[in-house]
């Protein structure tokens, strides 16, 4: 249903490989709680843009999809933390057609407007 590859800018995103309706379950990710005393260590390393931040002060590396779908002030898909399942659900926001790339609003809310940590190339 998804496949990872290079975009023309960005460097990798999540390619849809077939469509889907908005609502509809897109992904379901596992993810490794990071204690919130090793949150500041992982802003160290290579995995600081790839965490979510978790319930209270966590975080939250997410297996599978989820860590590599990329950021939009207009997405296609928003994602859902499910904290006492330990998973994360990417859903569909928005028709998204075969090909297309999903992409997620990195604040949490798909209409949040507030700057990220890098420069947005859409």
């Amino acid at each position: 249903m998804l496949v990872v590859r290079d975009t023309e800018i960005k460097g990798r995103g999540v390619f849809a490989q077939r469509d889907f309706e908005p609502g509809e379950i897109i992904d379901i990710a596992n993810v490794i709680v990071i204690p919130k005393q090793q949150v500041k260590l992982i802003n160290h390393t290579v995995l600081c843009n790839y965490y979510f931040g978790w319930h209270g002060e966590s975080g939250a590396i997410a297996l599978g999809y989820a860590s590599l779908f990329n950021h939009s002030y207009q997405p296609n898909a928003l994602y859902v933390k499910k904290f006492d399942q330990q998973v994360i659900e990417i859903i569909a926001y928005k028709y998204i057609r075969e090909g297309q790339e999903i992409t997620i609003n990195y604040n949490g809310n798909v209409d949040d407007l507030t700057p990220i940590w890098f420069d947005v190339v859409d």
